[in-house]
Formats: structure tokens, C-alpha cells, sequence
């Protein structure tokens, strides 16, 4: 149990790059896209929605709920993406556990603002010293090396 904790504190020591970070997006963001194309599959064909339709902002609410649910479901359920997983990368909170669903869902929303922002918020661990982007800072998480 102690060298297990030590190696955290480790891993805590070492930043998560920002080419690592972009790396685990890539993987999700491929993995994200197949979810996202079997929810809205699950949708389209049996009411044949369009976006010209009155009730559309629904079922593009339904994407944003099915996107948070991807990433906040492995967060909270050890913490790594399997993009996060390949890369060897976790989000912990700033004691090291695992986060809630309350803090995926701010994580979340953060990482959309920072992506808004021209990705800006991502490149901010750049000139931060503990290397976090907005959204680890707005959440009280951050990543750690596994």
C-alpha cells in the first residue's frame, strides 16, 4: 500500500504534456465519434429527425448528454479514457481520488469553453507552472502519469 502511494506522489511530480494530452484526445475523439454515430443512429432512422425540425435542439442535447456520459463514466470509473489509458495518463482531484460526477460535469464544461477559446485553455499548460489547463484548474483536477 505504502509503495503504491509513493509511486502516485511520483506520478503526481511528473506533468502530463501537452503532446500526450492531445494524443489521448486524438484516440477518444475517435472512439467519441462511433458512440456519438450509434446514438444518433438509435434516433434518426425511427423518427427521421432533421434540423430543420422544431424539436431538433433535442436531440442535439442528446449528443452533448451522450458525449459528457463517455468521458464522465470513465473518469469516474478509474479515471482514465481509453485514450487516456493508452497514452498512460489519469485525472485525479487535487488529493489524488477519483473524481465525482459533479466534477466530470464541470470538467466538462470547462473543456468546452477552452476549445471555444480557440483551444487556448489547452494551451495554457504551456505557461502554467503546475502545467494545468483551464478546466483541471476550474475543476480542482489534474492529470497524473500511470
Amino acid at each position: 500500500m505504502q509503495t503504491q502511494k509513493k509511486d502516485n506522489q511520483q506520478n503526481n511530480n511528473q506533468h502530463v504534456s501537452l503532446r500526450r494530452r492531445f494524443g489521448a484526445m486524438l484516440y477518444d475523439f475517435f472512439l467519441l465519434l462511433t458512440v456519438i454515430f450509434v446514438a444518433s443512429f438509435i434516433i434518426v432512422i425511427p423518427t427521421g429527425i432533421k434540423p430543420e425540425d422544431p424539436y431538433f435542439f433535442l436531440f442535439q442535447a442528446y449528443i452533448f448528454f451522450t458525449a459528457y456520459l463517455f468521458f464522465a463514466w470513465f473518469w469516474t470509473h478509474g479515471g482514465q479514457t481509453l485514450g487516456m489509458r493508452t497514452w498512460k495518463i489519469k485525472l485525479v482531484n487535487e488529493d489524488g481520488s477519483l473524481v465525482t460526477w459533479k466534477t466530470s460535469l464541470l470538467r466538462f464544461a470547462m473543456a468546452i469553453v477552452s476549445w471555444l477559446a480557440l483551444g487556448l485553455g489547452f494551451f495554457w499548460s504551456i505557461w502554467d507552472k503546475q502545467h494545468r489547463t483551464w478546466h483541471d484548474t476550474f475543476s480542482k483536477t489534474h492529470l497524473i502519469r500511470t
